[in-house]
């Protein structure tokens, strides 16, 4: 995927950077023309400079532009080297080479420049399988420079586990509700991990589905009458060598297609909801960035609830009363809160392997709430900012847990009320208190005898635009975290 060589079998050069005045040493062959074209620079972001000597005798100039203010971040290197990558594909370049220099107050600029090209030449599956290309990427190679060759070593060993992950998220979350309906995303994972170390298991079966994880065949009703919509969950798990020292254990939601359900997405609202499998789709793609890097005394589980939230005759209707996994009577308030139903009794399994781990953190991982994207903006996950894939951190509090209390005998919790998340206060740190409450985690706080660590990550607004190409949030920030903390 990437080649860690500067040889002319390139046919360009990407260079970023914030000036041209600062490159290294090694550089140096590029400041002359970069500066018989500075005024030409200083008044554009990316250029095309023909520079006779150069690989492809063409050099495209992506400025990062300041980096030093207090709201600067790496993003400045990713994004400049996305424009980069674009330019130099309009510019026709099919063997570039992206030059990023270390930058003293970013340590990983390097790397997250890499990212941020690889981000530009993702190639999404349906075009790929339509055109019927092996290759990923909308270039045959991309090169990365780096002044040591052991260095550049380690950063393409690196960039191109990452991206394998962020590849198979996008794969999952971005293609429509049919290629990646939860059938045909069983069949994928499945092939995804054959012949590593990941193992895959698949339970279809409807009747073992309404046993085990009631909520999510609540969700599946209506869909399971049609084969190729049948929800599908899936349960992968990595085991690294050596004493395991930590056990994460992850719940993705994977909504197929979201309709809203009986409580209709109305007034073109539904347009996009192919993309509310993102969660899931980073289950998968921190698997493979596991299986790629095979991190020692980690161990990983993780489940997919793959389910399509469809409306008919049979979909599950607000007023009913659906019991949990844990016990926990759940009265719906809204068909469109699928998702939290999707994941829960999922949630509520991994506590139960989590009692028999060792130094268990459980998260679940959704595009789940609007609320986020409106309380934090788009490009950010609700709880990582060493490669750019930013965090903003909520906190769970006890108007949250008082929201989903059931307010008559009937019911012990209060799915949801039947406002959209954007319109209800606190709407996107509610839904976690709903989780602990119906998986049966409030029996592990803080004040139990078997305490158990657990997050969400609302990934609404990071997952990406649409249209466009998902992100492949959170599961850079997660590796950097937990894979990579001791090497970036």
């Amino acid at each position: 995927m990437v080649k860690c060589v500067f040889s002319t079998s390139f046919d360009g050069l990407v260079l970023v950077t914030q000036s041209h005045e600062n490159l290294p040493s090694e550089l140096e062959v590029l400041k002359a023309p970069l500066q018989d074209y500075g005024s030409v620079i200083l008044g554009e972001e990316v250029v095309v400079l023909k520079v006779p000597g150069l690989p492809g005798n063409r050099l495209v100039f992506a400025s990062t532009g300041p980096v030093n203010r207090d709201y600067d971040d790496i993003r400045r290197f990713s994004d400049a080297a996305e424009k980069g990558i674009k330019r130099a594909l309009k510019a026709g370049m099919q063997r570039p080479l992206l030059l990023c220099p270390p930058h003293k107050d970013y340590n990983n600029s390097t790397l997250a420049a890499a990212l941020g090209a690889l981000h530009a030449l993702y190639m999404p599956i349906e075009v790929r399988e339509w055109k019927g290309k092996a290759n990923e990427l909308k270039v045959c190679v991309l090169g990365l420079w780096t002044a040591q060759e052991a260095e550049g070593r380690r950063l393409v060993e690196v960039a191109n586990a990452l991206e394998s992950g962020r590849l198979a998220c996008r794969d999952i979350g971005g293609s429509d509700p049919e290629r990646m309906a939860a059938p045909r995303v069983a069949d994928y994972v499945a092939e995804l991990f054959k012949d590593s170390p990941v193992t895959v298991e698949v339970v279809s079966d409807l009747k073992t589905l309404e046993k085990e994880y009631p909520c999510l065949a609540a969700v599946n009703r209506c869909a399971s009458s049609v084969p190729r919509h049948q929800g599908r969950v899936l349960k992968l798990q990595y085991c690294g060598e050596g004493p395991i020292q930590t056990t994460l254990m992850l719940v993705g939601k994977g909504i197929t297609y979201d309709t809203g359900g009986a409580d209709i997405k109305a007034g073109g609202h539904m347009a996009g909801m192919h993309r509310d499998k993102c969660g899931a789709a980073a289950v998968a793609g921190f698997f493979q960035i596991v299986a790629k890097l095979k991190p020692k005394h980690l161990k990983v589980i993780g489940s997919m609830a793959m389910v399509r939230n469809s409306v008919g005759s049979d979909c599950y209707v607000a007023d009913e009363i659906v019991i949990s996994r844990a016990g926990r009577r759940v009265r719906v308030g809204n068909t469109d809160a699928e998702g939290r139903m999707a994941m829960v009794d999922l949630l509520c399994e991994m506590k139960e392997k989590a009692e028999n781990e060792i130094n268990p953190e459980l998260f679940t991982i959704a595009t789940l709430t609007g609320h986020a994207i409106r309380a934090m903006g788009p490009n950010y996950s609700v709880t990582g900012e060493v490669l750019g894939d930013v965090f903003e951190v909520s906190t769970i509090r006890r108007e949250d847990y008082e929201f989903h209390k059931g307010k008559s005998e009937y019911e012990d919790i209060l799915q949801c009320n039947n406002l959209p998340s954007s319109a209800t206060p606190r709407g996107h740190q509610s839904p976690s208190a709903f989780l602990i409450m119906t998986s049966g985690l409030d029996k592990h706080g803080v004040d139990s005898n078997k305490p158990l660590p657990y997050s969400h990550i609302d990934i609404a607004g990071s997952s990406g635009p649409f249209p466009g190409v998902p992100t492949g949030a959170p599961i850079v920030a997660m590796a950097c975290n937990y894979i990579l903390s001791d090497s970036l």
